[in-house]
């Protein structure tokens, strides 16, 4: 019976003398390891998300005591970390043994293992890992070692290493593309006489030799070309999963298989034109679709769709660039609160920088003027001046930003029904494909074989797979176009089951970058206007940013001791002089009920408030439209930390006091939101990402208001350019639009498998043209979900 027993981590045969663990039967001693483990550490979950998850551990695998000694040193370190400061480093491995729901859930788990391990993120359709470490605790050969243990071993060689360029693996795909077409062509000529009026009178040697010289061309296409057809067909079915290859893995089996039952029997030369063919034109569709994801493409290059800009120093002044025209050597300026782009080394400024963007640990780490500061983190305190030392990497950034959301756990529903579906399609295309070979075989001998293998080629559940994300990444592009960032392609479905709209005021529903700016109280001297100037000039609050533009002057005093209190203001003293910049409760520790439209800064300055800023508190152009719209199909909230007192013109707006809250602080703002969730609502939160970062990031969608310069929160889903904020409703609306065009893409996905099958079973269909179908298939929904995305932004005003 022992013969029998399969293992419980990998599902192997345990052989005649299974290693047996706590009455468990394994088929080696290194599943038996790996399992207890996971039993010691409390993770045997692992086995119950799939069962037999797991991958036998090979003796040759195992490491040797030394055999990642060398990832102590640090030269490699160096090249291998994406990250080191303060004792937490990151580090990004390609692991190939990654395949189901049980090893994400494990690997993002390491936590349990090893509690150096801070916090682990899989990127499956890459097969990635990204961890980030304490290496107090746990080394960067240590780590290897931990994962390899449990059989996930990365790869780390020195093509890893110094990361190759993609070509590589588009300049192997020519190459099975010209091998390919190579034995196509010849075999053809081999088989052409056989479609010739009189090929009967051909001599039996003579077919005999194109026949076998037919055989020798398809040996390297099956063997090189199709391989990745059979791999994936194979590795499917190890694990116990039906892969859309294995159809056309069989398919080209069975002409092979056919083609030499021919030829060794003398009946004909086989079918070895329709094989090297049918593999010419999958490659030739392969390379063909790749081509079209990339031009397509909303994820490989995020420059369209993140508007990042950043401050230079150049010698004319300070000017506002675009993060892609960063380049080493230019000199940048980083205020309060405000991401760094690239690796840089400080010039100037004591620098408090907050890598919690980059590695979950929130404590700031100082540096003075020489060190060095990685991409990603977040001042904290006065401006500082940066070089940049290395080219911009905004797609770092980028995952940074979708790190907080795994791309796999966190997928969208859409997606997850496509992929069950996809794996029901090619079980019944199997059982079509056999059903209908079996059935000519007995009515008509000569169309089995090609009814057999065309059903196998044409139907394809690819097409139904990408109508989701070319759909999505289409109206992510068209967005991105109009002035409206997104994340990444979930946002539009959660955009879309959204019910429950929630605002920020003040420079969300206001425009905080006014002109007409006066101050009022005591006469204050230039200079000590410019000790105002210098001490907003650190702070990236919109207000902040208006006073400071507002003060004539270049030159700029030192600010030493700078602290910026949410929702309240910003201090600092110059020259031994303390300045408050912010709210009246701030300066003066009293409350007003005061009605005043208008936005007041207050200033405490030598001891004694000096008076206050008035600036016009606009509303947004279009924000009574846009709420009027909105009130129709979604329940709208107000959350602000400034006073009540315009409360009359804002219910003019609203229509009702009811959902109007006033001097909320970030925390209430945050609790309310967990409220309305909690009510089952979907929500919608719009700030500025300033004070309300936890709101937006608790929130369904956060989506974060950007005046001039585009503000980037780590926070936020989306980001939306001032001047569009009146067309909020019509991107909400699009999304609608886009479901519409998912479904349609879905429906012509069927209809397609189900007229290609309908002539398939008939034999009406050769393996070439099947072959030449399939992709079409699929390039034809991709091409349908972009041009009717396009089309139908042309319809809408955004």
């Amino acid at each position: 019976m022992s013969e029998d027993l399969k293992c419980i981590h990998c599902g192997n045969s345990c052989g005649k003398s299974p290693v047996l663990f706590e009455g468990h039967p394994f088929c080696c001693s290194g599943c038996s390891t790996v399992y207890q483990i996971l039993n010691t550490n409390q993770l045997k979950q692992y086995y119950q998300i799939e069962p037999m998850p797991g991958i036998r551990i090979e003796d040759e695998k195992r490491p040797a005591d030394e055999t990642y000694a060398f990832l102590d040193l640090e030269k490699f370190k160096s090249k291998i970390l994406t990250f080191s400061e303060g004792g937490i480093s990151k580090v990004s491995f390609f692991i190939p043994e990654i395949h189901c729901a049980s090893c994400i859930w494990l690997l993002e788990n390491l936590h349990s293992l090893n509690k150096g391990i801070i916090q682990s993120f899989v990127n499956f359709p890459k097969k990635e890992i990204n961890i980030t470490f304490n290496e107090t605790e746990i080394s960067l050969r240590q780590l290897v070692e931990l994962l390899v243990s449990i059989h996930y071993i990365p790869e780390i060689n020195q093509h890893s290493i110094e990361k190759p360029q993609a070509e590589k693996s588009e300049k192997k795909l020519f190459i099975k593309i010209g091998i390919a077409a190579f034995s196509f062509m010849n075999a053809m000529i081999y088989h052409f006489p056989q479609y010739l009026p009189g090929h009967q009178f051909l001599e039996a040697d003579m077919k005999k030799l194109f026949g076998w010289l037919s055989v020798l061309l398809a040996i390297p296409v099956l063997t090189y070309s199709a391989s990745d057809y059979f791999l994936t067909a194979y590795k499917s079915l190890k694990k116990k999963i039906i892969s859309i290859d294995l159809p056309i893995a069989l398919g080209l089996i069975t002409l092979f298989t056919q083609s030499l039952v021919e030829i060794l029997s003398g009946k004909g030369i086989g079918y070895i034109d329709s094989l090297t063919g049918l593999v010419f034109f999958m490659l030739i569709g392969r390379w063909y679709q790749g081509k079209t994801y990339q031009a397509l493409s909303f994820e490989r290059d995020y420059k369209t769709y993140f508007p990042l800009a950043v401050t230079t120093i150049t010698d004319s002044g300070n000017v506002t660039i675009p993060l892609e025209e960063l380049k080493p050597g230019d000199r940048i300026l980083v205020r309060n609160q405000e991401i760094v782009p690239a690796d840089s080394i400080l010039k100037s400024g004591t620098a408090s920088i907050d890598y919690s963007f980059v590695t979950g640990e929130s404590m700031p780490v100082a540096k003075q003027a020489g060190d060095f500061v990685f991409a990603g983190g977040r001042q904290i305190g006065s401006a500082i001046e940066l070089t940049i030392e290395k080219d911009i990497q905004q797609s770092y950034l980028t995952q940074l930003w979708n790190q907080a959301e795994n791309p796999f756990t966190a997928a969208n529903r859409l997606n997850t029904i496509v992929n069950r579906v996809s794996q029901y399609f090619t079980v019944i295309v199997v059982l079509i494909a056999i059903s209908s070979g079996i059935f000519w075989m007995f009515n008509k001998p000569e169309i089995a074989l090609f009814s057999f293998t065309s059903v196998l080629i044409i139907a394809c559940p690819c097409a139904l797979a990408l109508t989701v994300p070319f759909t999505f990444g289409s109206t992510m592009r068209q967005f991105g176009r109009k002035g409206f960032y997104l994340k990444n392609t979930a946002v539009i479905e959660h955009l879309y089951k959204v019910d429950t709209v929630v605002f920020d005021k003040t420079g969300t529903i206001t425009n905080a970058q006014s002109s007409d700016i006066r101050f009022i109280g005591k006469g204050l001297t230039a200079h000590q206007f410019l000790m105002i100037k210098s001490l907003a000039f650190h702070s990236s609050h919109p207000l902040s940013k208006t006073i400071c533009n507002s003060i004539a002057g270049d030159e700029l005093l030192t600010v030493g001791n700078f602290q910026e209190i949410p929702s309240l203001g910003i201090t600092g003293t110059i020259s031994g002089i303390r300045i408050n910049l912010g709210s009246r409760y701030f300066v003066s520790g009293e409350k007003t009920e005061e009605e005043n439209l208008k936005t007041e800064v207050w200033v405490f300055l030598d001891n004694e408030i000096a008076g206050h800023f008035q600036l016009e508190n606009e509303y947004r152009p279009g924000l009574h439209e846009l709420i009027q719209k909105l009130n129709k199909t979604h329940e709208l909230h107000l959350l602000t930390g400034d006073n009540d007192a315009e409360k009359a013109n804002l219910v003019k707006f609203f229509g009702t006091e009811k959902n109007l809250h006033f001097n909320q602080s970030p925390t209430d703002k945050l609790d309310y939101i967990r409220s309305l969730q909690k009510q089952g609502k979907k929500v919608l939160m719009i700030g500025d990402g300033l004070n309300d970062a936890g709101a937006l990031n608790e929130s369904n969608v956060g989506i974060v208001i950007a005046d001039n310069v585009f503000n980037f929160s780590p926070a936020c889903d989306a980001i939306l350019q001032s001047k569009q904020f009146a067309r909020l409703n019509q991107f909400i609306q699009f999304t609608h639009q886009s479901m519409k065009i998912v479904k349609a893409g879905f429906l012509i996905s069927f209809l397609y498998n189900l007229i290609g099958l309908s002539f398939a079973v008939q034999g009406a269909l050769t393996p070439i043209v099947a072959a030449i179908l399939m992709p079409i298939s699929s390039v034809s929904v991709v091409l349908f979900a972009s041009f009717s995305v396009s089309l139908s932004a042309k319809g809408f005003r955004f």
